[in-house]
């Protein structure tokens, strides 16, 4: 009998996506004849905009279908140099913007680029969870550093001095950050920028949740370090998931080394999805990505007091991205549990706090809000009913609230300037 091949030995850190995991579950469920609310993706429910879909097409007529260059066709770079003139008054040449397949091609890419074989990068935790498996793809590790309410569950420049040692060689984070929906301001970012430098580290800010902010500024870290990294993607202010686009700014000097690493890695990213999300930027476009994130602020306007009526704890208040990361300690000490019984028992799909990190994951929840308003208000009354006895009195729930709104609370607006 013939042996099986091993597999390689990375695979065996490399843990599911229980986002994904729970989906099929769900669909499972729906396709048997179950009605699943789907409170668990980090995907917009609305499909990809009509002028982008309109020039995607006119790409595919007029031929746009052969290899584009390595860092992405030209005109596409140029647009998103004049979005970051735009929206945050920066000038960012072309040239420093590498096309890629999605934010996932641009964090293959920077993992090759950065990191040696036992080095580690600091990741908040919980965090997004591909972070890491990316690091260990390529040998390296995403050193997990523990934050919470007390930091905004955000890395700060205190934690990233207290955790630096022989082997880091830098620091990522998110802004607005997945789960939690944080924002860092101005004088956080440059706080972490200065701290990262001045270990000669790098410094790489994932930005894909910029345009879905709601109330707060979103400054880019290239407003304060040219030589820091932006991840950012069309997937989630321009509703572009299945066209698999992402985007990287990168210092001029890595931009040969990155091109040459997407020459190997994926030759070029899919040419009519570039010449589609061209239309992106138009204003026609921008008005009806505008009205969807309105949308999305009503939704978490709606959920947010909803679930702490119902006694779960929301400890960061999130300013953008579309979920709300809340504890369960009231319900359940076993998130997983919470969830698989949510989903089989009341066909209420929600992510684990396990999928993020292993900080008190089993304390929380991930809301996501990527679904319409009536399918939210339909969830809260499923948890209402099955919930509702186990919450808070009313007495206790109104003083919780009170004291997160507070401006001394926990839930202090954490994305303004100080």
């Amino acid at each position: 009998m013939p042996v099986r091949p091993k597999f390689s030995q990375r695979l065996q850190d490399i843990e599911p996506f229980r986002v994904v995991e729970v989906l099929g579950r769900a669909t499972e469920l729906e396709a048997a004849g179950r009605d699943i609310v789907y409170l668990v993706a980090g995907e917009p429910d609305f499909a990809t905009a009509g002028p982008i879909v309109e020039a995607g097409r006119q790409a595919l007529a007029q031929g746009h279908t052969y290899y584009s260059q390595a860092g992405g066709i030209p005109q596409l770079r140029e647009a998103l140099s004049g979005w970051y003139a735009d929206e945050y008054g920066l000038s960012v040449d072309p040239r420093r913007i590498m096309i890629t397949p999605g934010a996932s091609g641009a964090l293959l890419l920077l993992s090759s680029l950065l990191l040696n074989p036992g080095e580690h990068m600091l990741l908040p935790d919980p965090g997004y969870p591909c972070n890491r498996h990316f690091l260990r793809l390529v040998e390296g590790r995403g050193e997990l550093v523990p934050v919470g309410p007390e930091n905004g569950f955000q890395l700060s420049a205190e934690l990233v001095r207290s955790h630096w040692r022989e082997g880091t060689v830098g620091a990522m984070v998110a802004s607005p950050s997945n789960p939690v929906g944080g924002v860092l301001n101005r004088r956080q970012l440059r706080e972490l920028s200065q701290a990262v430098t001045a270990q000669s580290g790098y410094l790489i800010v994932d930005e894909i949740y910029h345009g879905l902010s709601y109330g707060v500024e979103t400054p880019s870290i290239l407003e304060f370090d040219d030589d820091a990294f932006v991840i950012s993607s069309f997937s989630k202010y321009f509703g572009m998931t299945g066209w698999r686009l992402g985007w990287l700014v990168a210092p001029e000097a890595a931009i040969p080394e990155l091109e040459k690493l997407s020459q190997n890695l994926f030759i070029s990213m899919s040419t009519m999805s570039q010449y589609a999300a061209l239309a992106g930027f138009e204003p026609a476009t921008r008005a009806i990505l505008d009205a969807r994130r309105d949308q999305f602020a009503q939704r978490r306007d709606f959920l947010l007091p909803e679930l702490e009526r119902l006694g779960f704890e929301v400890p960061q208040y999130p300013h953008g991205a579309f979920y709300i990361y809340a504890a369960i300690d009231r319900f359940s000490p076993d998130s997983q549990a919470f969830c698989l019984e949510m989903l089989e028992q009341h066909g209420i799909a929600l992510t684990p706090g396990a999928d993020f990190g292993g900080h008190r994951a089993n304390h929380y929840v991930r809301f996501a809000y990527t679904t319409g308003m009536e399918r939210i208000e339909e969830a809260v009354a499923r948890l209402d009913r099955v919930l509702g006895s186990a919450g808070l009195p009313e007495r206790a729930r109104t003083s919780l609230s009170e004291a997160t709104h507070s401006p001394g609370g926990v839930r202090a607006d954490s994305a303004g300037e100080a």
